[in-house]
């Protein structure tokens, strides 16, 4: 099981939005920017689908994530690859679309994407550049 260290989830939850990339079952790339996201444990990310096009269909394809974040302060940066869980229904879906039209009720908050952190590396330059953390 990973967790993300404190580092890790001061830095992602700090910067919105944030780039998440996907792709397709034959490998084709998508990178697109998510303001609406929320962490909910150390473990685990929620994103609200609100207008996703290719990412719902790599995700469907494909359900694995990366997830950028980057700290201008500290010069810190991380990138999350985790598994997806795509909800159309249930009570993460529910909690999402609470969250979502707690914002903005014109959202449509269409799928709950839950993402199960399994591994984050350095993101920065240097000599640590692309180096697992956990």
């Amino acid at each position: 099981m990973v967790k993300m260290p404190p580092e890790v989830r001061e830095t992602l939850a700090k910067q919105k939005p944030v780039p998440i990339a996907t792709a397709s079952k034959s490998g084709v790339p998508n990178v697109i920017f998510v303001g609406a996201f929320k962490i909910l444990d150390d473990e685990n990310i929620m994103i609200a689908d609100n207008f996703f096009y290719k990412t719902a269909q790599n995700l469907m394809e494909n359900p694995k994530i990366a997830i950028l974040c980057y700290n201008g302060e500290t010069k810190k940066s991380y990138q999350i690859k985790g598994s997806v869980t795509l909800c159309t229904e249930g009570e993460n879906f529910e909690q999402m679309r609470k969250w979502v039209h707690g914002i903005n009720e014109k959202l449509p908050a269409k799928t709950c994407v839950m993402v199960k952190v399994d591994e984050i590396y350095n993101a920065m330059w240097g000599p640590s550049a692309g180096k697992k953390i956990v």
